[in-house]
């Protein structure tokens, strides 16, 4: 049976720091107010020099050079984003003529902060079905450009950063090689998908999709109902990370790594809490790059790989909650 194995990771964020002390100068914040509520400490903004496919682009050559291939060696392309470099047509056609590949197939994917999971999955699913052998998957955002720096919009503004992450995803059909996506869950509650949202612009809207006084409302700045979003995080989150551990065959005390989504420090505590999962078995960059939503769990990925924490044969459980609502987990062996 063909099974799909990661070869190659990579992350890319920009250069220009920005602290909870800088925050502090645009609105009615604190470095503690913010680092209680969230355990953020900074965070990455592009400076007008980059966009979303440059922070793609960085990170998808990193993961290809991990993996020992070239551009015109992958089948396809699956991008995960909210922040789309433009309107229309998706970060992913962007990104393809970056990187200069064939004619392959590329689309974005939107499933918020649970993007790359659900990225991943297709991608798996192309390989499983025997329609590609190698599949780039990216995760990519630049919240900066279209947050509310006020008082107003402190309590989504002070959580996001820019960044991007990506792996190369690849068919192993080795007898002998036991790497690979062990198994994948997904879920979704569209009901609640006000709950944390951006409402305009949107085709919705008749004869303009915006309007100044929707602009004036700040209706194009992110909303979000902080405690019902905590609230069903660390409800859903366990349910799907033991849901995917089953479907793999594996026990909590089995992996070795639990990467959860870097949205909320405090809900990833309360999640590892609630399971009684070791804090040592849960990386965190949040306090670094803030929540980076589609990008934040490659990233991660990236980086406990890059620093020798993930190694041939352990376990790896990434789980993933956002907008939507939607919620994820794949488990990998390494």
């Amino acid at each position: 049976m063909i099974r799909s194995k990661i070869t190659g990771t990579g992350m890319y964020v920009p250069e220009r720091v920005v602290t909870n002390h800088d925050l502090a100068q645009r609105m009615e914040t604190s470095d503690e107010w913010i680092q209680q509520r969230s355990g953020i400490v900074e965070r990455r903004h592009v400076d007008g020099t980059e966009t979303p496919v440059d922070l793609a682009e960085h990170a998808a050559r990193h993961a290809l050079e991990a993996a020992g291939v070239g551009p015109d060696e992958i089948d396809g392309i699956v991008l995960a984003t909210l922040s789309p470099q433009h309107e229309f047509p998706g970060t992913s056609f962007f990104l393809h003529h970056r990187l200069g590949v064939p004619e392959i197939p590329c689309f974005d994917l939107r499933a918020q902060c649970s993007g790359f999971l659900f990225s991943l999955a297709t991608a798996d699913a192309f390989i499983r079905s025997g329609q590609m052998r190698r599949v780039l998957v990216v995760g990519c955002e630049v919240h900066s450009t279209g947050l509310e720096f006020s008082t107003r919009g402190r309590d989504t503004a002070v959580l996001f950063g820019d960044g991007a992450g990506a792996v190369v995803l690849e068919a192993n059909d080795g007898a002998d090689d036991r790497s690979g996506l062990l198994a994948i869950r997904l879920h979704a509650q569209g009901e609640h998908a006000k709950r944390l949202w951006i409402e305009a612009p949107g085709s919705a809207f008749w004869p303009e999709r915006i309007t100044k006084q929707m602009m004036d409302e700040g209706r194009h700045f992110a909303r979000m109902e902080g405690r019902f979003v905590f609230k069903h995080a660390v409800t859903r989150m366990p349910e799907v990370l033991r849901e995917a551990l089953d479907a793999a065959g594996t026990k909590l005390d089995d992996i070795d790594l639990f990467l959860f989504h870097q949205a909320n420090l405090r809900i990833n505590e309360f999640v590892a809490s609630s399971l009684g999962i070791a804090p040592e078995k849960c990386p965190s960059n949040i306090e670094r790059y803030g929540n980076c939503s589609a990008a934040s769990i490659p990233m991660l990925l990236d980086e406990v790989v890059r620093g020798g924490r993930l190694r041939p044969g352990q376990l790896v459980a990434m789980t993933a909650f956002g907008s939507g609502f939607t919620w994820a987990t794949a488990v990998v062996r390494w």
